[in-house]
């Protein structure tokens, strides 16, 4: 082995001795430890979360019990496509809550019939079945949004799901210009819509 070799080694072998020796004095500490656990089950679970596909999505319910707005956080699956990953979502929230204390929007009979996403403007088309009753929704405070808002629809529980949905795709998807939703072929609230989210920038005016 040549002399420089030799030297590159030697140095090499101190620096590592000298890096054992300060993980070893840092690794002592036991609140080091396990900060030191909790980065490495964080970058876990980062790498974990990316590879997978996977991107993290809000849903707002509303309490049987309370009456409040309930969040729900989702994973659901991502795609290259954004038609595919808003059409996702909007089937998702027709699924319902997780929770059994909070309604679902709609009734449980009610689906995504057809949908379309077009120079930032979605076009979601329920089922008829959207318009029947829930009734876990018969426990829910009434809806004073609606009042509030001088908006005042036959139906304020069809209205209150359809606005959160739309509200909730708006928040979930910033590129998303216009949300037009229709019920079995028909467009529902247009104008109300219109004069909510016509000043809005934010996309966020979730109702209490």
């Amino acid at each position: 082995m040549n002399e420089n070799l030799k030297i590159f080694f030697s140095f090499a072998r101190k620096k590592l001795i000298k890096i054992y020796g300060s993980l070893a004095v840092f690794f002592s500490v036991k609140r080091n430890r396990r900060l030191s656990y909790l980065v490495a089950i964080g970058l876990f679970a980062l790498g974990e979360f990316w590879f997978s596909g996977l991107v993290r999505r809000t849903f707002v319910f509303y309490s049987i019990i309370e009456g409040n707005t309930v969040v729900e956080d989702r994973l659901i699956h991502r795609s290259s496509n954004r038609e595919t990953d808003i059409r996702r979502y909007v089937e998702e929230a027709l699924l319902g809550p997780v929770s059994p204390d909070s309604a679902p929007l709609f009734s449980r009979e009610t689906r995504l019939y057809s949908f379309m996403y077009r120079q930032g403007i979605v076009y979601a088309d329920l089922t008829e079945s959207a318009v029947l009753p829930v009734p876990e929704a018969n426990l829910v405070r009434p809806f004073a949004g609606v009042q509030s808002r001088r908006y005042v629809p036959e139906d304020g529980d069809v209205f209150r799901s359809l606005l959160t949905l739309n509200e909730g795709i708006r928040r979930n998807f910033s590129f998303v210009k216009d949300v037009r939703l229709f019920i079995g072929g028909n467009e529902v609230f247009f104008e109300e819509f219109r004069g909510i989210f016509a000043n809005s920038a934010d996309n966020s005016k979730t109702a209490p």
